[in-house]
């Protein structure tokens, strides 16, 4: 059984309410982090979902050197800052390089490592001294069990404070797909998980802007299969105008339904509460996070 993570007064994991992690993909202004942020926790307060501000101050991992990155870490912690006090948000942002740690480390609540950056073994200790509490994203190339690998990393650098977020494994050379087996795959190494269901709906290799970049129709099905196999927080990045998005445009869902959609997976969630079943099977031998660093 995992074990609730407590971030900036938000409990996440068994037993405890569905929480959300939201926001644009990228931080494309003040003005558009303020915007969403205020819905956001306006959201959080109609439907009772605890929401957790996303957004990113570099996206490092562009197809062009010439596409939108984002601010950067200085302006991008100045923004997050903002929106953290004109909201009452807890903010999360991703780190790249190590250069990036100590400044996040500063003003973020939650720290994540990306998917393709989750077995950088100098980046995930650097993250995890730090003390926050951290979202690492399984690489859409790693079977759930070998993100045990990451963890017991985190956990020998003194941090307990760690999410893991499913977000799909790569079928083939473009799309992604999920097996919700992850989740309590996940989970059995003792932690909180949470299912991103935009990312899991990009189409790689294609412009993000461009209409086969995704299938942002399938964001909903998705997040809702996601907790109905026991995730405990729902990954949702969210724009008022998606398609004017400045990365991932035809990944990310409307801001103006997003509060729909979290008022049908709480009821999901809460349909759960009295389920009794094995919600996380035990790990199978040679799967515990030792095991896995040991390969």
């Amino acid at each position: 059984m995992s074990a609730a993570v407590e971030i900036a007064g938000i409990r996440i994991g068994p037993g405890e309410p569905l929480a959300a992690i939201a926001g644009p993909c990228v931080i494309e202004s003040e003005e558009l982090c303020l915007e969403v942020g205020t819905e956001l926790a306006g959201i959080s307060e109609r439907t009772g979902v605890p929401i957790i501000f996303k957004s990113s101050f570099l996206k490092d991992n562009r197809s062009s050197e010439r596409s939108f990155q984002g601010p950067g870490v200085e302006e991008g912690m100045r923004i997050l800052r903002r929106v953290r006090e004109r909201t009452g948000l807890p903010v999360l942002s991703d780190v790249h390089d190590l250069s990036d740690v100590g400044p996040a480390a500063e003003v973020l609540d939650v720290i994540q490592i990306p998917a393709y950056l989750c077995q950088q073994t100098r980046l995930v200790l650097a993250a995890a001294r730090t003390g926050r509490a951290l979202n690492v994203k399984k690489g859409q190339f790693m079977a759930p069990e070998d993100m045990g690998a990451a963890l017991g990393k985190i956990r020998r650098a003194g941090n307990s404070r760690v999410l893991l977020t499913e977000r799909g494994s790569c079928f083939g050379y473009r799309n992604l797909v999920v097996d919700m087996r992850s989740i309590a795959k996940l989970q059995a190494l003792g932690v909180p998980v949470v299912m991103d269901a935009t990312h899991a709906v990009r189409i790689y290799g294609v412009r993000s802007d461009d209409p086969a970049g995704g299938e942002p129709e399938h964001i909903e099905l998705l997040a809702r299969a996601g907790v109905a196999a026991g995730a405990d927080a729902v990954f949702l990045e969210t724009h008022p105008e998606p398609r004017k998005g400045l990365c991932d445009a035809m990944s990310m869902t409307r801001l103006d339904r997003l509060e729909g959609i979290l008022r049908s997976l709480s009821s999901v969630r809460a349909a759960l509460s009295g389920w009794e079943g094995e919600r996380a099977p035990s790990p199978r031998p040679g799967l515990s996070p030792e095991a896995s660093e040991a390969r």
